[in-house]
């Protein structure tokens, strides 16, 4: 386990920062804001909550699906999730620490957390309808470990959602690392978008495709930054990063197909 994460993640909580609100952590989907005025902590909530949507959207999660969230934090994407109706939602993650965090925030029966790598899920063969991951990819030491093993863990039919911030060519991680800390730190990695493509797709899974959101990702995540408390204490590059072309904010998806093995 990388020291990055841990203190990020384990001894540390980067959800306590004041660039995230209402213990998620991710940068947001701002389409809906207005970004012309101040900031409020209850957009900032809005933003991340419209993230896990635009996700759950793209999964099409409804009655009857089950449903594992690789890198599920403290837990609290995982109540979005349950709005939707799915018989169950389980949500794995690296740190025990952040498993113990979304345990106790959620009593709904039909959620539960382990602990577990994403290339070894702790999960049986075709053990879910429906995978997201929300920001988590780009610390994934092993996409395509990721890649195999969320295919196992699909049904057939099964559907893959996986949103975050990836380079937008091989070249761009000694860049991103001159720009942006997390990645001169190693937490982050620049992981191409076309190998974590490719990397689902050699796994088995279909229609795998990349669309960028980053419109609706970078300006409003900049402006929070701008006006939000503690603005020193956050880094304004990642605005910059996807202006030179570096790095986007994509929606990955694709499935199992339906004629598949289990």
């Amino acid at each position: 386990m990388r020291d990055e994460l841990r203190r990020a993640y384990g001894s540390g909580d980067l959800a306590a920062l004041p660039v995230f609100a209402g213990g998620f952590i991710n940068f947001g989907y701002w389409r809906d804001v207005d970004l012309t005025g101040d900031l409020t902590a209850d957009q900032r909530v809005a933003s991340q909550e419209a993230l896990y949507d635009v996700v759950l959207d793209a999964l099409v999660v409804g009655a009857g699906d089950r449903v594992l969230e690789v890198g599920c934090g403290r837990g609290v994407g995982a109540r979005r999730v349950l709005r939707r109706g799915p018989d169950l939602v389980r949500g794995v993650d690296l740190m025990p620490e952040q498993v113990a965090r979304a345990t106790a925030a959620n009593d709904d029966p039909r959620a539960a957390f382990v602990q577990g790598p994403c290339d070894d899920l702790p999960f049986t063969d075709a053990s879910f309808d429906a995978l997201l991951s929300v920001e988590a990819a780009q610390h994934f030491e092993d996409v395509a470990g990721f890649a195999r093993e969320s295919a196992r863990v699909l049904a057939p039919g099964g559907r893959i959602a996986v949103t975050t911030f990836l380079a937008r060519h091989d070249g761009a991680g000694p860049a991103l690392a001159e720009l942006l800390e997390t990645f001169a730190s190693g937490l982050d990695r620049a992981h191409p978008v076309d190998g974590v493509l490719r990397d689902l797709r050699d796994a088995g899974l279909a229609d795998v495709a990349a669309r960028s959101i980053g419109e609706h990702v970078w300006r409003g995540l900049d402006r929070w930054i701008e006006l939000g408390p503690h603005r020193d204490r956050w880094d304004r590059n990642w605005l910059r990063a996807a202006e030179r072309g570096l790095l986007d904010y994509y929606l990955v998806t694709g499935r199992k197909p339906a004629g598949s093995g289990a």
